[in-house]
């Protein structure tokens, strides 16, 4: 198992840096430098849903400090609401995350209904939870329910992904790759495996084009493991790995790298301009790194999804703090990947 103890504490130091941090808010007035005006949403093409933060392993990014100590799930009635808003503002994607999100106990329920009503799917999965006892029939489910997969593998080299994951999770996730494959994923075009990568420290990520040819050799050459594409994601100064940049004495220099290396164009393509992010409980969100701040929409548009209004929330004014640099630094990040 990863290395991750001291959850809540993790969660309560990072909140506090990040605040401390965001007075004055250096994100907001270079946007106002750039744009003339306060960053704003331009469609509600995706509506990411965070099912709930238990977790089979506790990696070293992790941004919401997943575990498997963790219990906050999503209820039902909050599911139905979050496919009654995706339907009601014409979204095209349900993009299911958590936790491992596989764990919780609707989950199956969850992707009918949505495919139910035409919406496609996509699941953010660490691999691993496809081993364990309970959850070896999923990938099948997925692959009879078209479920778009995410999964994260941030290297193609077993030493640097079992230290930032945890021990024996790069052969876990290797066997898991393989079984998909054998399913279609990866070769069908109707069932996509995209990689993730990101940076095993304070540095941002390498052009994703030239990433993505290293992670294809490699994988088919060692493992004969094919993928659709790879999505290179820039580490958010926030969580455990805020943590361990403090301790490292980083987290200042981390910083100043991305707001120095901040990037004009990325902001049409930022994620958040495009999608809202639902948290288990039901709160709105802006996307997933600001529900791991407990950073809500800004006030004045609906903050739960019971309130959920078209109209109030597709152009909504975006909540930004310092920790927005790292979406704009360099190629961009996002949760599609490179933005420029």
């Amino acid at each position: 198992m990863a290395e991750g103890n001291g959850d809540t504490m993790h969660t309560a130091r990072s909140n506090e840096t990040i605040c401390a941090q965001a007075m004055p808010n250096s994100f907001t007035h270079r946007m106002h430098q750039v744009l003339g005006e306060d960053l704003r949403g331009i469609d509600l093409r995706t509506i990411q849903v965070n099912v709930g933060l238990r977790c089979n392993m506790a990696c070293r990014h992790c941004h919401v400090e997943s575990s498997p100590k963790r219990i906050e799930q999503m209820s039902w009635e909050t599911m139905i609401q979050v496919l009654a808003a995706a339907k009601a503002c014409g979204a095209e994607t349900i993009d299911i995350t958590g936790g491992a999100p596989e764990m919780h106990p609707r989950i199956q329920d969850f992707i009918r209904e949505a495919r139910v009503r035409g919406l496609s799917v996509t699941l953010r999965t660490n691999l691993t939870i496809f081993l364990e006892e309970g959850f070896e029939h999923l990938p099948f489910f997925f692959k009879d329910e078209q479920v778009s997969l995410v999964a994260s593998l941030p290297c193609y080299m077993e030493k640097n992904v079992d230290w930032q994951r945890g021990t024996d999770v790069f052969r876990k996730s290797i066997e898991a790759l393989q079984l998909l494959n054998v399913l279609g994923y990866g070769e069908d075009p109707s069932l996509r495996i995209d990689l993730v990568y990101n940076p095993l420290g304070s540095h941002l990520p390498p052009k994703q084009e030239d990433l993505e040819r290293d992670y294809r050799k490699e994988l088919w050459a060692r493992h004969g493991i094919h993928f659709t594409r790879l999505i290179a994601i820039t580490n958010m100064p926030i969580g455990r790995f805020l943590y361990d940049l403090e301790r490292e004495g980083k987290a200042q220099s981390y910083a100043a790298l991305l707001s120095s290396q901040f990037n004009a164009g990325t902001l049409q393509g930022l994620m958040c301009r495009h999608q809202l992010s639902v948290c288990w409980d039901g709160t709105l969100f802006d996307c997933d790194f600001n529900l791991a701040l407990k950073l809500p929409v800004t006030q004045g548009t609906p903050r739960h999804i019971k309130e959920f209004s078209v109209k109030g929330l597709a152009g909504r004014p975006i909540a930004t703090g310092p920790h927005c640099f790292a979406c704009t630094a360099g190629c961009g990040s996002s949760c599609g990947g490179a933005l420029a």
